[in-house]
């Protein structure tokens, strides 16, 4: 208490001077239209302010849900179409929407969970895509929760073809940078061209034909090499992943234990 009185005392003719200040102030905002009118204006904007960061959170929330409701819109919409192509091709596809919960991709062995299990009827083996294309394939799957193996783990290798010609290569991921992949066993008598598309094969049970996997970034070889050295932008942008669909097909168990009989 004495060092607060202290205080005052030394410092008694500057808050006498302060207080006298503000008084001043006070009287000429009330007595005058202009500096009053400029307090509102200020006030009035930071009111504003508050109002837009407001209503920018409330946007952020708006927009998930919007998110949500596109991604399984697009599943029913994929699950229009393929129950037209299953007339016409016998196949049976369908998709199921789902959330990433949980994911990495500074790691070699990178992984996302979704929130969709076996009992949403997800297996293993079954492809994984969003709106943009290619995400990866369920591994571990749980009653509720599945692991997933994108596209960025070096261990997932994705069978895929060039668009323009149909020629067959692997996509395997160097463990270095999410947004790029390398594209294996392409011979160099191939014409390939920065910008050409590259998309599913339609070769494995996991995902149909013509999935959209990446755009050709470069290619190059060396003297006497026999095939590419190809990278490829993914499609996909992993640092923003969070609607998935998980391709179902229908057909899988039984091509799953024709190709376990030629082994």
């Amino acid at each position: 208490m004495r060092t607060l009185l202290k205080i005052v005392q030394r410092y008694s003719n500057f808050l006498v001077f302060l207080a006298l200040e503000v008084a001043a102030f006070m009287l000429i905002s009330r007595n005058n239209a202009y500096p009053r009118s400029s307090m509102f204006s200020t006030a009035n904007s930071f009111i504003a302010w508050q109002y837009e960061q407001i209503s920018a959170i409330g946007d952020y929330f708006s927009l998930q849900g919007q998110n949500e409701a596109l991604s399984k819109e697009n599943a029913e919409l994929r699950n229009r179409l393929s129950e037209l192509e299953a007339q016409l091709t016998g196949d049976s596809i369908r998709y199921k929407e789902g959330k990433v919960v949980q994911m990495t991709t500074k790691k070699l062995h990178n992984y996302l969970t979704i929130n969709r299990g076996s009992r949403d009827g997800l297996v293993r083996g079954q492809g994984v895509i969003n709106g943009d294309g290619v995400v990866g394939i369920v591994r571990t799957v749980g009653q509720k929760y599945s692991i997933v193996l994108p596209l960025i783990n070096t261990h997932t290798n994705l069978s895929c073809r060039f668009a323009k010609n149909d020629y067959v290569g692997i996509l395997q991921w160097d463990g270095k940078d999410c947004r790029f992949a390398q594209l294996t066993d392409v011979a160099t008598h191939i014409d390939v061209q920065p910008g050409d598309t590259i998309v599913t094969s339609g070769l494995s049970s996991g995902f149909p034909g013509g999935i959209p996997v990446g755009i050709v970034e470069n290619c190059s070889r060396k003297e006497g090499d026999s095939y590419y050295t190809i990278r490829i932008r993914l499609q996909v942008d992993f640092k923003r992943l969070r609607y998935i669909e998980v391709v179902q097909n229908m057909n899988m168990n039984e091509l799953e234990e024709l190709r376990n009989g030629l082994d």
